[in-house]
């Protein structure tokens, strides 16, 4: 809360690249909602990937750690005024200006925004958003909560399409907790799509209690095996990798304490595959349609589907596209190869 919510006013205060790396370039359509949010809104953005999945349109998402809202703007312009996005974050709260807040010496210049914390920036710019986007109503929502607690929040059973969060896992110290949570609140068929920092092996007392390798998102990375373990208790559909990218420190002092743990920045999406869509592998054909993904749809690191091709995919993807928000845009039939997938982001 202290370090997003006070220490950090923009991303070039980060000491580590671990929450700016985007291993994907970004589509048309969303480098094009990207120009349109608040620049107050992107200089207090810290995620590090992009977590902007297809076929949105209508869908009702919500994002775990929505900080400045950055995220939660970009989908309010992709799923349009019919769909709806909630951002929940724990860093409303205080404020460092007027009363309190240190005295700046002369020589110092103003900041380029006031020192507010992440909630606080988010909602004051709804207004301005909906009406850059030509919205009658707005579609977007902010709350106070914390992701592991989200029933606490009011957030009901099944009520959303699709769960989201950009380098925010790592700062819960209960990561089964967030995972159940995001289960809970999806809809069968519904996906987790979420960016975040996984360490190559379970990290030391030292780097777990360290303030700054935490605030960066390091201290709190999950053993990448453990995301596997976890994704199954909870009852997701094993974990899809959609790209990843080392992270590099570049700081002689958290190298030091870091010792030979090795981290990467990686983008996964899990699904909540009902019982009744698994029958076996199968042959799909991508029918195209999905806005900037017209002809080609990149799914994960392992299938990428070509518009009118036949494509043999194993049990888990055939059970994926039938049940969730994709079985439109697929034509789906029993059979193929029982393709087997890879599986792992540090490979």
């Amino acid at each position: 809360q202290d370090y997003y919510g006070q220490e950090l006013q923009k991303s070039g205060d980060l000491r580590t690249n671990a929450c700016v790396t985007s291993a994907r370039p970004l589509p048309g359509p969303v480098r094009d909602a990207l120009e349109r949010v608040h620049e107050e809104v992107v200089a207090r953005y810290y995620g590090c990937g992009l977590v902007i999945p297809e076929c949105l349109a209508t869908c009702r998402i919500l994002d775990l750690g929505s900080g400045s809202g950055r995220d939660c703007y970009l989908l309010s312009q992709l799923v349009g005024e019919q769909g709806h996005v909630t951002g929940i974050d724990m860093t409303e709260g205080q404020v460092r200006h007027g009363a309190g807040a240190s005295p700046r010496p002369p020589s110092v210049p103003p900041p380029l925004f006031p020192f507010s914390s992440q909630v606080e920036v988010a909602k004051k710019h709804i207004a301005y958003h909906m009406d850059k986007f030509g919205y009658r109503k707005p579609n977007v929502e902010f709350l106070h909560g914390y992701m592991e607690k989200l029933v606490d929040a009011g957030l009901a059973d099944e009520s959303y399409d699709i769960v989201i969060s950009n380098c925010v896992i790592n700062l819960a110290p209960d990561k089964r907790a967030v995972l159940r949570e995001a289960y809970r609140v999806l809809k069968p068929g519904g996906e987790m799509y979420f960016s975040d920092v996984y360490a190559s092996q379970r990290l030391s007392e030292t780097v777990r209690k360290h303030r700054v390798l935490w605030g960066e998102c390091l201290a709190g990375a999950l053993y990448w095996r453990d995301l596997y373990s976890i994704a199954e208790e909870v009852g997701f559909s094993p974990p899809c990798l959609v790209s990843a990218s080392p992270i590099t420190i570049g700081d002689k002092e958290l190298e030091g304490i870091v010792g030979d743990c090795r981290f990467v920045s990686a983008t996964f999406r899990l699904f909540r595959v009902p019982g009744s869509s698994r029958a076996g592998p199968g042959q799909v054909i991508y029918n195209g349609g999905i806005v900037g993904h017209e002809r080609e749809l990149v799914f994960d690191a392992n299938f990428t589907f070509k518009e009118g091709e036949v494509v043999d995919v194993d049990a888990e993807m055939a059970a994926i596209l039938r049940s969730s928000r994709f079985a439109e845009t697929f034509s789906i039939q029993a059979g193929g190869a029982n393709a087997a997938a890879p599986q792992g982001c540090c490979c």
